[in-house]
């Protein structure tokens, strides 16, 4: 028995006017939805789309079927707007950053934990055996373990040694992005030497009686650079896990996948580097005192991972938004 116009309308009709709602919702973006308000809309177009075909069968030339066919209309290209966005500039640096920094914390803690090990057991090993431990460093570090507390005394010294330790960090911070295209260990392994080498610095400067002036001089902008250089080799992790695991993809496509996210988690770093430079620039040289030193650079440290913490805790919309609205459309 055929179906009744009036029964088609009234078993379909709050589905459609559902998937109205959700495109007012959506404006145009179905990321606004979230996850689960994707799926659902591409399910609801499924079904207006279904709903379309039918009317067109059973009703031609019924209101019915042009309110179908201006909805489906206007659904569709909100429904295959999937694709992940470019966020504007702004959006990135508000919160997309904070999202890539945020979103594979185990990589975070394995970076930290190969800077900070290493370094804390050069450190120790620095204090007990000097003459050892002066032979690792680079030549421009080796005076912070002069003895007599008198190195770094001299506005040259201080500014030479300051900028070094702000090169490096830079230098380290890319290099250990870029490695990790090494399946991982190369990124492992420029950590382990940064962390031998901040360490072992400090071990001699403290055992040189020179750890006060050394803290003063690296503290302000240090633990920013080093927080920098944990963010990049997370990404450099990332390019690892690419390769050693590209899952379902091609191994190309697993990699430049993670190069991308990568890249932008580079770029979303960058100007927090420059605010180190900005503080080794014109606090570092005002002799501030170890305290105010320590305050300074714990605080900007401080605000930085308040910053992921905060603006990274909401999903990453644009892929996750992406990723179920494909699969509810696939067949």
């Amino acid at each position: 028995m055929p179906i009744r116009l009036d029964r088609f309308v009234e078993e379909r009709e709050p589905q459609w006017l559902e998937l109205e709602e959700k495109l007012r919702e959506a404006r145009g973006r179905p990321e606004r939805l979230g996850p689960d308000g994707v799926r659902r809309l591409a399910r609801l177009y499924r079904a207006a789309a279904a709903d379309l075909a039918a009317a067109r069968r059973r009703f031609p030339g019924d209101p019915a079927v042009t309110r179908l066919e201006s909805l489906v209309t206007r659904a569709r290209p909100v429904v295959y707007s999937a694709e992940p966005r470019r966020a504007p500039l702004l959006e990135f640096f508000s919160t997309g950053y904070w999202r890539r920094v945020r979103e594979r914390p185990l990589l975070l803690a394995a970076a930290c934990l190969l800077m900070l090990a290493p370094g804390v057991l050069a450190l120790l090993w620095a204090s007990s055996d000097p003459g050892s431990a002066a032979g690792l460093v680079p030549e421009q570090f080796r005076h912070a373990g002069d003895a007599g507390g008198r190195a770094l005394e001299s506005g040259g010294d201080q500014a030479a040694f300051s900028s070094g330790i702000f090169t490096n960090n830079i230098r380290v911070a890319f290099l250990a992005f870029a490695a990790g295209v090494l399946g991982g260990l190369g990124t492992a392994a420029v950590l382990v030497y940064n962390g031998v080498l901040v360490g072992t610095v400090l071990g001699l400067a403290s055992g040189a009686g020179n750890g006060n002036r050394l803290v003063e001089l690296v503290a302000p902008h240090g633990f920013l650079e080093l927080s920098c250089i944990a963010v990049a080799a997370a990404a450099g992790f990332g390019l690892g896990w690419a390769v050693i695991d590209p899952g379902s993809r091609t191994r190309a496509a697993a990699l430049g996948e993670a190069a991308r996210r990568g890249a932008e988690v580079v770029l979303g770093t960058v100007p927090w580097l420059v605010v180190a430079g900005m503080v080794e620039g014109f606090v570092t040289p005002r002799r501030i005192g170890v305290g105010p030193a320590l305050a300074v650079g714990i605080a900007l440290a401080s605000v930085y991972w308040l910053l992921v913490a905060w603006r990274g805790r909401a999903r990453e919309e644009s892929g996750e938004a992406g990723r179920p609205l494909k699969a509810a459309l696939a067949p």
